[in-house]
């Protein structure tokens, strides 16, 4: 006789909870498959067998079925149970490539890796998984009652996490035209008039390539020029630093050794300044391009 499912229900084990489990069932939230308030904590096989999905408990990886644990013999890949929903909800189309990259690279990797003991171990590190452990109890010994209570305040934090990944994601993608459109137009420096999430883009629109050495964005109420990295991989370094008599200074001692009235700050490691408006900046910006063309040319005489 087969077994009567509960419609949009979640089962994972009760007592003690990882990040695995408590993501997996956020992303079943996130991407509406299944109701929060039908989830069922319980390692009793008669209870798991009605829950629509099974997460990190029941002994069985099979998608087909919505199955998704990790710890028997019989599997010996590198997922845990989040990394199994997400591959799942990219099998059923709910996610393409890029968003399943998205996720894979900017949380459930090192969710995997942590719950099967192969992140890195670094002395003053927290991380995501880190987070979600510090929800539960204080006392090993607290009861059901307790542990559920935890487990829930846990998945309304990862809840919340991922619905904000995800939408700077889309948020960042929606802007792809905008920064095609500047890269098409300008050459040595990217000239943006909104504040918008701009590097990965860029890079991968053919960044690796384009000649830009640096960008100029509003910042709130002012501007800033930065420079451009080589790569997204090296994306704390830049192609050309900003002036070296410009490091660390800011106010006045800035005004004085640019001769731009408005300038503000510029950062010690020379990849970033901010400046009052767009054509103080753009006056940084041609200061610094005839110091680049100088040294250049200086390189070419001696060569």
């Amino acid at each position: 006789m087969d077994i009567q499912k509960i419609p949009r229900s979640i089962g994972t084990h009760d007592g003690t909870f990882h990040a695995d489990e408590v993501t997996a069932c956020a992303l079943l939230i996130l991407f509406n498959l299944v109701d929060k308030v039908k989830i069922i904590r319980t390692r009793d096989l008669t209870l798991l067998e009605r829950c629509e999905y099974v997460c990190d408990v029941g002994g069985e990886y099979d998608p087909g079925k919505k199955l998704f644990d990790h710890h028997q013999v019989l599997y010996q890949g590198s997922l845990s149970s989040a990394g199994m929903v997400l591959l799942y909800l990219r099998e059923i189309g709910l996610l393409n490539a890029k968003d399943y990259d998205f996720f894979n690279h900017n949380l459930i990797l090192g969710v995997d890796a942590h719950d099967n003991g192969k992140d890195p171990q670094i002395v003053g590190l927290c991380s995501y998984s880190h987070v979600i452990s510090s929800y539960t109890p204080i006392i090993h010994e607290a009861d059901k009652e307790t542990l559920d209570k935890a487990f829930q305040e846990a998945l309304s934090f990862a809840e919340g996490y991922l619905q904000r990944i995800w939408d700077r994601h889309q948020y960042s993608y929606s802007c792809r035209q905008s920064i095609e459109q500047v890269m098409l137009k300008d050459r040595e420096c990217l000239i943006f008039e909104k504040n918008i999430p701009w590097l990965e883009s860029f890079f991968e629109l053919g960044g690796g390539e384009h000649p830009a050495l640096f960008m100029i964005m509003p910042s709130g109420k002012h501007w800033k020029l930065r420079g451009v990295p080589p790569s997204y991989e090296e994306r704390m370094k830049v192609r050309q630093p900003l002036p070296q008599e410009w490091a660390g200074l800011l106010g006045d001692d800035l005004k004085k050794v640019t001769g731009i009235s408005g300038a503000i700050f510029c950062h010690k490691g020379r990849f970033i300044s901010v400046w009052e408006t767009r054509e103080d900046a753009l006056n940084a910006l041609k200061k610094v391009l005839i110091g680049v063309y100088e040294e250049k040319n200086n390189d070419d005489c001696f060569c």
